[in-house]
């Protein structure tokens, strides 16, 4: 780990500007994720949030974990928005989602009805690490926070995988944190939405973001259908797996999940619990990514589609997350170098990692999950690779990130066409925190997590 003082100046001056982002974000208790965009609190980003404010605002990093914990639901679940204060520049608001009076609901806080990626046992693990970690403070806090993180991933494995292979499914596409990606395309454009209301009207992102970079209005017709199936079936998981015709067993989430099962061990073993049921999950989940997400003829890893029951044939950046759990044999390892360094790159000298294929008929380089680079993409994907010994080539995607970061700024994501001498620029919303917060990270701390 490095500290300030042996930081390049550019990269000073790159940190100061990250911290006074999450300064400028902080909203008593939590972060927002960007002021113009995302005015609540969300639940990966909170966790991406929470590592970079552990390096200067330590204290503050246990209050954001701690708040996003406040819409826990008493099964478990933990929702993907805390909407801790009004604000009606945003849709959909608690409004649309209407999980007040739940039974199963959080009695702290308004929440939406779905979660988001695990992140917090990882997170939690590497600000452990940390000189901070070591605290008093920090290790009361581990053990405040482990039964809530545990619960959280008994909920996924007890009411997400109905089969008991060890893949949980998402039930909607922002479950998986990569809203509008091609890889969902086929199992949203089967959704019939004849009938069913315009929801055009009510959007509030196209007000502040090109509508360039952003979903469709079609896309958010059938995003709003599905949040209106959930509340229709009372946000019951069973019911919902049954009535659903969005299931859809993410790799990018189920490897994310592999992660913090690892590092949920760890926090078991810190805190003196038995973490044999942990053990037992991650070796269901371990296997069944490589048995059937795993093509060996592509030489990649594809989602599933549980409803229509087969392989989504399309790469996207999400398929490299195995690397970030450490589950890829040699061979599989290579096979992945071999389709990030020729499919997801624009060309000579551009930037990695695209969140689509560039041979995708999909790809898109300004839109969202289509195309654009993003940096906690490219944090997981920089400490996966080096986790699998291609430490060169992680050292490249850290280098180009915070290279991105410097030139344009904490853009939510990035044209990946950018080169030496081709500018390109940052896209979506400015100001977003989890850029901030992992370029503190990747500055301050060259430990691989």
């Amino acid at each position: 780990m490095s500290s300030s003082e042996n930081v390049p100046a550019a990269l000073r001056s790159l940190e100061e500007l990250a911290r006074d982002t999450l300064d400028g974000n902080w909203r008593d208790g939590y972060t927002l994720p960007s002021p113009k965009l995302y005015p609540f609190q969300w639940n990966w980003d909170s966790g991406f949030i929470a590592l970079g404010l552990a390096y200067y605002h330590p204290e503050r990093a246990i209050e954001e974990i701690r708040s996003m914990f406040k819409g826990q639901w008493k099964n478990g679940m933990l929702p993907h928005i805390n909407f801790h204060r009004p604000d009606p520049n945003y849709f959909p608001g608690p409004e649309v989602w209407k999980t007040s009076g739940l039974p199963q609901g959080s009695p702290q806080v308004a929440t939406s009805g779905i979660t988001q990626p695990p992140v917090f046992a990882f997170i939690m693990e590497r600000i452990s690490a940390l000189p901070f970690g070591q605290t008093a403070d920090w290790k009361t806090f581990v053990r405040e926070m482990f039964p809530k993180i545990l619960a959280q991933h008994r909920h996924l494995y007890t009411h997400r995988d109905p089969e008991g292979e060890g893949l949980v499914y998402i039930q909607h596409n922002w479950e998986a944190g990569t809203d509008n990606s091609p890889a969902y395309d086929a199992a949203l454009d089967a959704i019939d939405v004849s009938g069913f209301r315009d929801v055009s009207s009510l959007r509030r992102d196209l007000k502040t973001v090109d509508a360039l970079h952003r979903p469709t209005n079609a896309n958010y017709q059938r995003y709003i259908y599905l949040v209106d199936l959930f509340i229709e079936c009372g946000y019951q998981d069973d019911v919902i797996a049954r009535r659903s015709p969005f299931l859809v067993q993410d790799i990018l989430f189920n490897s994310m999940l592999v992660r913090s099962n690892q590092a949920l061990v760890t926090l078991a073993k810190a805190v003196g619990a038995d973490s044999s049921e942990i053990e037992r999950w991650n070796a269901r989940t371990v296997a069944a990514i490589n048995r059937k997400l795993w093509d060996e003829e592509a030489g990649f890893y594809f989602s599933y589609d549980l409803r229509h029951q087969r392989r989504i044939q399309l790469k996207t950046s999400s398929g490299f997350m195995p690397l970030f759990a450490g589950i890829c044999t040699t061979a599989q390892r290579d096979r992945l170098a071999q389709h990030l360094t020729h499919s997801f790159v624009t060309g000579v000298g551009a930037n990695l990692c695209t969140s689509t294929a560039v041979d995708e008929p999909a790809f898109d380089p300004v839109k969202y999950w289509r195309g654009p680079i993003w940096v906690n993409v490219n944090w997981m994907l920089h400490h996966g690779l080096r986790r699998h010994g291609l430490t060169e080539l992680a050292n490249g995607v850290k280098q180009q990130t915070l290279a991105l970061l410097e030139r344009h700024g904490m853009w939510e994501y990035f044209d990946p066409r950018t080169t030496a001498t081709r500018p390109g620029v940052g896209l979506g919303t400015d100001a977003f925190s989890w850029s901030a917060a992992l370029a503190l990270d990747l500055i301050r701390n060259s430990n691989a997590l």
